[in-house]
């Protein structure tokens, strides 16, 4: 006799399920109110407005400032500006690195040197250095070097030059010290390793330390040329022509003068936006290697906006 074991069983797909009723409830998120952030930016937005209503309603002119813009004597400001900040830049990071070296030298001259120097160019004002430079000529009446360049010091000490040796001397103490940290954050390491394949102190500082200490040099270069973009507004002590120069004789000829710098501050920001735009790139450049995933570039942050706005916008129209 056979006994029927599935006689009276209920069948599987009547049965309940035990993972359905022990599934979780949805849990609703609802997001956190910050309303600090909404009072912020009300007050923010409030304070633009009265600032922009304060200029509206004030006595300027404000057509001269694109009529002015783009002045023969605007432009040639401009280009003297741009000149003379890439050659004490240059100027300056030359000397720095090699202030640099000489401060990590193990001779106590060329330490005790190269710690003078930056102590003393530091600790003064780079207006009270053009000033020093573009008067020596008080002091020596000529210049004499030999055979090589004899002349009075008022005709050899140019507004140009005042100008150069001024921001760029001054620079160069600065940067010995951005590049003084770049070469101390390469591990020792790597230079005790290149010293035992045979590669001589200036071989291995050349092609094995800096192209390291770049990645912490670069930044901060970046930086110092957009402040000596800014900076190279004090050459108007030294008689140089530059654009706040020009467009303070533009402005005393024409009545304009707040109307002219606030051209002036429109370029400088033009400029700056420019070299920012550029300092961006080179330090994404230099982060290669030392990063998994580079920073996006400011068309790729656009891209992803306008993609997540299309997806958030597909999926609402399809939820409707």
């Amino acid at each position: 006799m056979t006994i029927d074991t599935d006689k009276g069983r209920e069948p599987e797909d009547e049965r309940p399920s035990a993972a359905a009723s022990t599934a979780p409830e949805t849990l609703k998120a609802i997001p956190v109110r910050h309303f600090g952030r909404w009072v912020a930016a009300a007050v923010a937005l409030a304070v633009l407005a009265l600032l922009i209503n304060a200029f509206a309603q004030g006595k300027l002119n404000w057509g001269a400032v694109p009529d002015y813009f783009f002045n023969a004597d605007i432009l040639k400001g401009v280009r003297n500006t741009i000149t003379i900040t890439i050659l004490s830049m240059v100027l300056g990071v030359v000397l720095g690195i090699v202030l640099a070296v000489m401060r990590l030298s193990k001779n106590p001259v060329t330490s005790a040197v190269a710690w003078f120097y930056i102590w003393f160019f530091r600790g003064t004002p780079v207006y009270v250095q053009l000033l020093l430079w573009f008067n020596l000529g008080l002091v020596f009446e000529f210049i004499n070097l030999g055979p090589i360049y004899k002349d009075y010091w008022s005709s050899f000490m140019t507004p140009f030059l005042a100008a150069l040796l001024g921001l760029g001397l001054n620079e160069a103490a600065y940067m010995a010290e951005i590049c003084r940290a770049g070469i101390q954050s390469v591990d020792e390491g790597q230079t005790e390793a290149a010293h035992a394949l045979g590669m001589s102190h200036a071989k291995t500082l050349r092609r094995v330390v800096l192209p390291q200490a770049m990645r912490v040099i670069v930044p901060p270069t970046g930086n110092e040329f957009i402040n000596m973009l800014k900076t190279t507004s004090l050459v108007i002590a030294v008689q140089y022509y530059d654009l706040l120069q020009s467009a303070t004789n533009i402005g005393q000829t024409s009545g304009a003068t707040v109307e002219m710098l606030i051209l002036a501050a429109a370029w400088y920001l033009v400029l700056t936006s420019v070299l920012s735009v550029g300092q961006f790139y080179l330090e994404r450049r230099f982060a290669r290697g030392s990063l998994r995933q580079l920073p996006p570039t400011p068309w790729q942050k656009v891209k992803a906006n306008l993609l997540s706005l299309s997806n958030r916008s597909a999926v609402g129209g399809g939820a409707a």
